[in-house]
């Protein structure tokens, strides 16, 4: 191994998160109408299917910390990585539909368990007053990783098995630098320290994560509908050409990387505010898609807002998880990121049913209209339970 700076932490985790998240799961919806044409599949079935890597994420991070302790940080991630290349590997390879829905699946656990184990090796490799920073930089990799598949849209178009052999081989690489770069332990030798810890964690702590965790799950259930049916309804509903819908990807790549300087919004502004205008950036972002799903130029604002106000609140809750569970870093993300999943499995087929009934214009204004109600609903609790 070679030890890291915390300039390599932050690369090498933005690296792995741009795979296990931007890559793994969240360029499945820029896809989604090309195979949606190949195999036939129904709006209320894609919403099925774009839950899937949210209710494997689930079951993925909440048993990430044991996973950590047990295989090491270096074994943990490179498992994260792995299971993203056969994932990504069966979608590309996928004859039918359950054949696609179980490769999405198995992606979403390579990400629900990457997020701890990224947590905890910045924990051990970066000083303290440098881990916000870092922390929140490595989470703005899935931006990274959204940007970089428009330009694999611009070059295979509506070969999308043949972007996803190419997503593959990038985590192929991604496994390896993890094996080379990451501490190698075997166990958390601190493990006692780390229960002792735990179980000395404060009520008013546990309410801080649960109310956290409560406005997580909410900004899930918003955001789902952006996630699976942006590209669908531009493409489908507003008749765009796949690489307009590639530019949209790249937006909101561009846009995600202001998530990197969460720690230091929250810093300057305060935890309310933040969280408040994350919210409100992602419910403009809805509306101006509902407005005209056919207009480019609105189109490609929508998802720079979109992804700079995702990747602003997932920092966030990142962020703060890290800072409420102080002593176990590898749990601190565990609550709010699996609330948010939580929110994104019952948002997403949710999304699908009311574009199947409703259109995607009215199916996006009521989802930035409950963007709006968890913004108020943030600034009450935040500011009441501070």
């Amino acid at each position: 191994m070679r030890p890291l700076t915390s300039v390599g932490m932050a690369i090498l985790g933005s690296g792995v998160i741009a795979i296990t998240y931007g890559l793994a799961r969240f360029v499945f919806g820029l896809f989604l109408p090309a195979m949606r044409d190949e195999m036939t599949i129904r709006p209320t079935m894609a919403g099925i299917i774009g839950a899937l890597p949210f209710l494997s994420f689930v079951i993925a991070i909440i048993a990430a910390p044991a996973i950590t302790r047990f295989l090491g940080v270096r074994q943990t991630a490179v498992a994260a990585i792995t299971l993203a290349m056969i994932g990504l590997i069966m979608i590309a390879l996928a004859p039918s539909s359950p054949i696609l829905a179980g490769g999405v699946l198995i992606c979403g656990l390579s990400t629900g368990i990457s997020s701890p184990v990224m947590a905890e090796a910045v924990y051990r490799i970066v000083p303290d007053s440098l881990r916000g920073r870092v922390n929140a930089i490595t989470n703005a990799g899935t931006s990274v990783g959204i940007a970089f598949a428009m330009p694999a849209v611009l070059i295979w178009a509506e070969a999308w098995r043949s972007a996803y052999i190419g997503f593959a081989v990038l985590a192929a690489l991604g496994a390896m630098s993890a094996l080379y770069y990451l501490p190698a332990e075997q166990r958390d030798v601190e493990q006692p320290q780390r229960r002792a810890a735990l179980s000395s964690v404060a009520r008013e702590q546990w309410f801080s994560m649960a109310r956290l965790s409560g406005l997580a799950a909410l900004t899930g259930i918003t955001s789902a509908a952006y996630w699976v049916f942006a590209p669908d309804a531009v493409m489908t509903g507003g008749g765009m050409a796949s690489s307009q819908a590639a530019w949209m990807w790249l937006a909101v790549g561009i846009g995600g990387l202001a998530g990197g300087s969460v720690g230091d919004l929250i810093t300057r502004f305060g935890a309310v505010a933040t969280h408040a205008g994350g919210l409100v950036v992602i419910a403009t972002a809805l509306a101006l898609l509902a407005l005209d799903t056919s207009n480019f130029p609105l189109a490609l604002l929508s998802a720079t807002l979109f992804g700079a106000g995702y990747m602003t609140l997932t920092g966030f809750y990142l962020v703060r998880g890290t800072e409420i569970m102080l002593d176990t870093p590898s749990l601190g993300p565990v609550p709010p990121l699996l609330a948010t999943s939580i929110g994104q499995i019952m948002g997403s087929p949710l999304a699908g049913w009311l574009v199947g009934s409703q259109g995607y214009n009215a199916t996006f204004t009521m989802f930035a209209a409950l963007g709006l109600g968890v913004s108020a609903l943030g600034i009450w609790l935040l500011h009441r339970y501070a």
